[in-house]
């Protein structure tokens, strides 16, 4: 595939959707369990489509969460780039993860700190063609030799 031709790898996500979110309850101790929750998104495209806004409601049991998604595409790579800004946090973006898909499958990384540790921030996107749209982040505070999912959502279609 062309890079030029990426900038629509995103277009999946267009729309509407519900989210079930299930989120580690404490990362890097072994824990097993898990908080359920849902939350409402809407994606729309911005820069002529080389790039989409992400605007999350994230219905926490501790209350709702306001939060934003900004991707966007550089055609000289033929990567994106995806930050987060949580309405808990709002003069905070975090450190963006850049990345690409290969076929239905999107991965990115970042560099960043966390809890004073030196981590690995990696977001894998699902396509899922047919089926509903999934994202997983993961952590590694080894270099990548081993990863803690600690988020997962499952879009699915509001309908019109």
């Amino acid at each position: 595939m062309q890079a030029a031709d990426s900038v629509t790898d995103f277009d999946f996500i267009i729309g509407a959707w519900r989210v079930q979110h299930r989120r580690l309850n404490e990362r890097f101790v072994n824990c097993t369990e898990w908080t359920e929750f849902y939350g409402d998104t809407t994606t729309f495209k911005v820069l002529q489509g080389y790039g989409n806004v992400e605007d999350n409601c994230l219905h926490f049991p501790s209350g709702d969460v306001k939060a934003v998604a900004l991707r966007s595409f550089d055609v000289s790579t033929g990567k994106w780039a995806i930050w987060w800004l949580d309405g808990r946090a709002p003069h905070q973006l975090d450190v963006p993860v850049i990345g690409e898909f290969d076929g239905n499958v999107g991965t990115f990384l970042a560099s960043d700190v966390i809890a004073g540790i030196p981590t690995i921030v990696k977001f894998n996107w699902y396509k899922n063609p047919g089926e509903n749209p999934r994202w997983e982040q993961a952590f590694s505070q080894d270099g990548g030799n081993t990863w803690e999912v600690n988020w997962v959502m499952e879009f699915s279609k509001v309908s019109a």
